[in-house]
């Protein structure tokens, strides 16, 4: 996944980081190549100096707490079959839904059906183990403006000792989600390498950055979020300041979630998502949580069936962890209220910071 950022600014022999929040609403869709100053490759790849590192070995931020009682209220369990329904164990069938990927959640069992709610059984042998749910959760972002861009991993690496080169095997292999620092930015036929660590440098594929927005004149409300399909995150907003992040996973390329900018108009705690009845695609989803519905169909909500927060996955909707739903959840619950036009709640600012290539 190719990324840009337009808050690193290329300095000759020290790269120095524009702060964190910096930039305008007329930046936002501009490329984000800041110019650089020419420089010998050498003098490129020097980066900040390794005490600036030592002070700043982590994003100063606050990670949402995540608790298996907040995962697993629920038994989630994946449909491995057709999805049949029945009126008792071993009854009447009510439904045969077909294949797809559908997931429910399982109660008790009996006679070797298993219930899923409203009178509706399921044979158990169609069921999964427990399904795995995500503890990745987004983090509380300080009042103070951060020295350095924060950003993720997003894809397991193993940094190089300079732009442009092989993983180094003196290098720690850098897990997915892990927080980073951005010291430094490189431009390096036309893509960008960041320095996270001393003679420790990443390719621009493995990053999701954080980098707050203006607000947009459309937007009104005093809580609302940006969402970057091209980063693959979620920034949450009072007023003009950032005080949330997380990474999300939006539709696919021939799902797209809609650019623009929207309100929430419904909200709904738990519901089923279905869709696609009759395609590969057909999904069925029991218990989709802290749904915020935004246009039409579209809605934020938890999702418990993947873990590629980051990457784009959904059918049109933004997923994100269950941790990071709920937070969002009852964050932005305050801001619903009643206007001539219907209800109108937590603003959404949909957009992208640069184009997938």
């Amino acid at each position: 996944m190719l990324r840009y950022t337009r808050w690193l600014l290329l300095v000759a022999a020290a790269l120095l980081v524009l702060p964190v929040w910096a930039g305008d609403a007329a930046s936002r869709h501009t490329p984000e190549y800041l110019v650089a100053v020419p420089a010998s490759p050498q003098e490129k790849s020097a980066g900040v100096a390794p005490e600036v590192i030592v002070a700043n070995p982590e994003p100063n931020v606050t990670p949402l707490e995540v608790t298996d009682e907040n995962l697993y209220n629920r038994a989630y369990r994946r449909v491995m079959g057709s999805l049949r329904m029945y009126d008792s164990p071993g009854g009447s069938l009510i439904e045969d839904l077909g294949q797809g990927f559908n997931f429910v959640t399982a109660g008790g069992s009996q006679n070797g059906f298993s219930f899923i709610g409203g009178n509706r059984w399921v044979p158990t042998e169609l069921l999964s183990n427990r399904v795995n749910v995500s503890r990745f959760a987004g983090v509380l972002l300080p009042e103070e403006t951060l020295p350095f861009t924060a950003a993720w991993v997003v894809q397991k690496v193993r940094p190089s000792e300079h732009p442009g080169e092989a993983e180094a095997p003196s290098n720690p292999v850098l897990e997915r989600y892990t927080r980073v620092n951005l010291f430094s930015t490189v431009d390096l036929e036309g893509y960008r390498w960041y320095q996270v660590g001393e003679r420790q440098w990443i390719h621009q594929y493995n990053v999701s950055k954080i980098i707050p927005v203006a607000r947009p004149a459309e937007v009104q409300a005093h809580k609302w979020v940006s969402i970057d399909l091209y980063e693959q995150n979620l920034i949450a907003y009072e007023g003009d300041r950032p005080v949330f992040a997380t990474l999300i996973s939006s539709g696919l390329p021939n799902f797209a979630t809609p650019e623009g900018v929207f309100h929430v108009y419904l909200r709904a705690d738990r519901i089923v998502m279905t869709g696609l009845r009759g395609r590969p695609e057909f999904y069925y989803l029991m218990d989709v949580p802290a749904n915020m519905f935004f246009k039409d169909d579209i809605a934020l909500h938890g999702a418990y069936w993947h873990d590629r927060f980051g990457f784009r996955t959904s059918r049109g909707c933004v997923n994100m962890t269950l941790a990071d739903s709920q937070w969002l959840y009852q964050w932005s619950a305050d801001e619903m209220t009643e206007t001539p036009d219907g209800m109108r709640g937590m603003g959404v600012y949909v957009y992208s910071s640069g184009e997938y290539r």
